[in-house]
């Protein structure tokens, strides 16, 4: 028996249980009382207590809360198919969540006032690993899908920093990593999927297969349909990584030599932050290359022509699962110290390299180690080539940087975190102004004219394919893009 079985029978003990709705007062009921709707049958459950509830109106920023009507507990994709056709029926709003707290979204993206939530986290079955893919369900975590793929030597291409996210919440949004400079993001490497559209449809699709629901909900932020399934391209990686560490105190050297290594492609894995040094700043460059015993990375080779500060260099050997894996202990002590639970008012924002330098000084000097209660801060820059999906927007630039500020909210008080989102979005004002994007799983307040922005020139497109698949709009409205 598998602990997610064991966790979801301890979360349906004592929940109190929905059987009907009821049109009229716009609530759910455990009896089938006089003029209400019954519910379709169901594999799992749907569930309306205060406690399962609350948990849902929950996601990785701790900043909004949206409670919602209901929360159904899937037992099968039926269940979702026949949920979403419900909530259309009856002019409810659903939305998925990955993992109810740990979705990747931090400003309430996944959340449903007034509505039903699916915690996708009880479809997690592997269904297929083979050689070059594997058809998993979509709520299972890449992690799980990487244990299951390197028995034979295998691997997504792409794997985000943080390992513990689902496989359909990344590909809702896109899912960035050291590799994609080299692969695309996740997105670009999903051959196929199981898709629930906005009409209650169950609908498989490929490049080759139904095409436009293929690249509508890629990077679809969920406003098309629910992934239930998905087929992700494997390759073959060897099982060792040496990671190479080192540091930069010119911004200019540090930006040019990774877009030189992003482009002569010496290293498998390209990243980089930006660190306190010295009582000031300095950029840090993390950079992995994989291996076989036997065939040792050439280091002098690798580093040659690099212009980090001499005696900064680190390096360290360890196998390719630990360095995916390699965010796990440090989470692990958050969670201990109870700072995962703070608001995470996080900002990504993909910057055209034409102005990456002086926009990310600018952002620098305005953002103190106040603001950013010791989270990161990346720097690193991808390939815009490599992207397919029509709906991730990027600057229109050769190379792009994503620049990340990954805040927690020290102290974690309201005025605080009003004062961070608030700096986020003037910040966004900036970005917008030399045509960068944002990674939309951000806490930025949005308004639909900053959305149509954001997706310009592709906003008819975007519009036109919400039209085809939720014309009711009953998917994801916590994006507040409708």
């Amino acid at each position: 028996m598998s602990s997610r079985t064991v966790s979801r029978r301890a979360l349906l003990q004592g929940a109190l249980v929905a059987v009907a709705f009821n049109p009229v007062s716009r609530s759910w009921a455990s009896t089938l009382e006089a003029g209400a709707v019954p519910l379709p049958p169901l594999d799992g459950e749907l569930l309306m207590d205060t406690a399962s509830r609350t948990a849902s109106a929950e996601d990785f920023g701790h900043i909004l809360h949206r409670t919602p009507w209901a929360v159904l507990v899937p037992g099968s994709v039926e269940d979702i198919v026949a949920m979403v056709r419900f909530a259309r029926r009856q002019g409810m709003k659903i939305a998925a969540a990955r993992g109810l707290g740990e979705s990747h979204s931090t400003f309430g993206q996944s959340q449903v006032p007034a509505g039903i939530v699916i915690d996708m986290s009880t479809l997690s079955t592997l269904h297929e690993v083979g050689d070059d893919s594997a058809w998993v369900d979509a709520g299972v975590r890449w992690h799980e899908l990487l244990q299951a793929s390197l028995p034979r030597g295998k691997s997504p291409p792409v794997l985000t920093d943080y390992i513990e996210l689902s496989v359909g919440g990344t590909l809702s949004a896109g899912g960035i990593g050291g590799q994609a400079f080299r692969w695309g993001l996740q997105v670009d490497n999903v051959l196929e999927m199981d898709v629930v559209t906005g009409r209650g449809e169950l609908v498989r699709c490929s490049r080759s297969r139904e095409r436009p629901l293929f690249d509508a909900v890629r990077s679809g932020l969920g406003q098309f349909g629910i992934i239930v399934r998905a087929r992700v391209r494997l390759v073959e990686v060897p099982p060792r990584a040496r990671t190479y560490i080192a540091l930069y105190d010119d911004l200019h050297r540090f930006m040019e030599d990774q877009r030189r290594l992003i482009e002569d492609g010496r290293f498998d894995y390209v990243e980089g932050s930006v660190v306190a040094s010295n009582g000031g700043r300095a950029y840090q460059l993390e950079v992995v290359k994989y291996f076989t015993p036997g065939s040792e990375p050439h280091d002098a080779r690798l580093l040659a022509g690099l212009g980090f500060q001499p005696g900064t260099l680190q390096v360290s050997d360890g196998s390719y699962f630990d360095f995916a894996n390699r965010l796990a202990p440090l989470v692990e002590l958050l969670k201990q110290l109870g700072v995962w639970g703070f608001p995470h008012p996080w900002l990504d924002m993909f910057v055209p390299a034409r102005s990456a330098e002086s926009f990310v000084q600018e952002v620098l000097s305005q953002t103190t180690e106040a603001d950013m209660g010791q989270g990161p801060i990346l720097l690193y820059p991808f390939r815009a080539s490599e992207l397919t999906a029509p709906f991730l927007r990027t600057p229109n630039d050769r190379h792009v940087f994503l620049f990340s500020l990954l805040r927690t909210a020290i102290p974690p008080t309201p005025e605080n975190v009003a004062s961070l989102v608030g700096k986020n979005r003037a910040i966004f004002d900036r970005l917008t102004a030399i045509g960068g994007k944002i990674y939309p799983v951000d806490a930025v307040p949005l308004s639909p004219a900053d959305w149509r922005r954001h997706f310009h020139p592709a906003w008819e497109r975007f519009e036109h394919a919400k039209r085809r698949y939720d014309p009711d709009r009953v998917l994801t409205p916590g994006q507040g893009i409708f």
